[in-house]
């Protein structure tokens, strides 16, 4: 929307062209006394008030012309700046930082200059831009790795299975590898559509009221033969709480935390699970006594394919996106989800959820 112009603008206009009226008509006056002077004449009142008046004229015509012209090369130096650097940005190249001197410069309302936001707004873009490349080529790069991996372990084992010389107990552990691998290719896959899914913001999205507690309990006693296999103990507090939530999402996000504490929890260990409310909020916390995660870790454990031990992620089957996916899902019921946890003295996921 175009800005009316104040007071001040119009008295600042007006000033400017009377001191160049006053420059042209003064120039003119000592130019013209100057030539009478030096050829000895003394024209009447009348004609010197008229060439002292054209000449005036011509001089102010001059100034205005010459003024026009430097804001005109000035401004079509910065859109032509401007349009190099959009071009650049089409092409891939986000290393772009306009600078046309407009920063410290601003309007007499105190804005900033319009020169200098649209130049740190194509800048702001530029480095989005390249944030999200970088992004995108470490996920190229992630994913090439994860479905890499397995390929390469089904060739060899694959291969390895035409020598007619093995032994049957040799040949069922080469097609249990196998097995596996493809599993894990196959869950890799669906957690890569559930991601872009709900990246996409197309992803079903059905709150309804329903009992939390009645969900956890429910998906603590689906998850118990994994969990007395390795002799844990499990111990459950839960208050009667009713959310209004998507539970299907929902039990993606307890599924995946449950199988991480069961995942990492040593034989014979101990795995909590509480649910309280706090406010609006319903608060569910699931606590191991795993091996814990570093402190840097931690800022990044929600990350897609971010492992704290890969190696341990990697013989545990994990692909590094079951929090993100579960991250994701919080963030689309507008809760948060965190991680408390020291290396040695386990780990406690919480988690904050509206009740409405």
């Amino acid at each position: 929307m175009k800005r009316e112009p104040g007071l001040l603008d119009v008295l600042g206009r007006a000033v400017l062209l009377l001191c160049a009226l006053y420059f042209s008509w003064g120039t003119a006056f000592y130019i013209t006394k100057a030539i009478y002077a030096r050829i000895a004449w003394a024209p009447h009142g009348l004609i010197d008030f008229f060439i002292n008046t054209t000449l005036g004229f011509v001089f102010f015509f001059i100034i205005g012309v010459v003024v026009v012209r430097l804001s005109k090369d000035r401004n079509q130096h910065v859109f032509m700046e401007m349009i190099d650097a959009l071009k650049r940005i089409s092409q891939g190249d986000f290393h772009v930082n306009l600078d046309w001197g407009f920063g410290d410069r601003k309007e007499r309302q105190g804005r900033p200059h319009p020169y200098a936001q649209l130049a740190n707004s194509i800048n702001d873009m530029a480095a989005n831009l390249k944030a999200m490349e970088e992004l995108r080529e470490e996920f190229i790069s992630n994913v090439s790795h994860e479905i890499g991996s397995p390929l390469t372990s089904i060739i060899g084992f694959a291969k390895a299975l035409k020598d007619d010389h093995l032994d049957r107990e040799q040949r069922d552990r080469y097609l249990t590898i196998i097995e596996t691998e493809c599993t894990r290719l196959s869950k890799l896959s669906e957690n890569l559509m559930k991601l872009a899914v709900l990246d996409s913001e197309r992803y079903p999205f059905h709150p309804s009221p329903y009992r939390l507690d009645k969900q956890l309990i429910s998906l603590i006693l689906a998850c118990e033969p994994q969990w007395e296999a390795k002799n844990i103990e499990m111990t459950v507090e839960a208050d009667e709480v009713e959310v209004n939530a998507d539970e299907d999402q929902m039990s993606q996000v307890w599924m995946n935390l449950l199988h991480n504490a069961i995942k990492f929890t040593p034989d014979s260990e101990r795995i909590s699970v509480s649910l309280s409310h706090n406010g609006e909020e319903a608060v569910v916390r699931i606590a191991d006594t795993g091996p814990g995660i570093d402190e840097q870790d931690q800022q990044r454990i929600f990350e897609r394919f971010y492992k704290a031990d890969k190696s341990r992620t990697r013989t545990a089957g994990g692909s590094g996106l079951g929090l993100s996916i579960a991250h994701k899902i919080i963030e689309m019921h507008r809760g948060t989800i965190s991680v408390n946890s020291r290396p040695g003295a386990g780990a406690v996921f919480t988690v904050q959820l509206p009740l409405h």
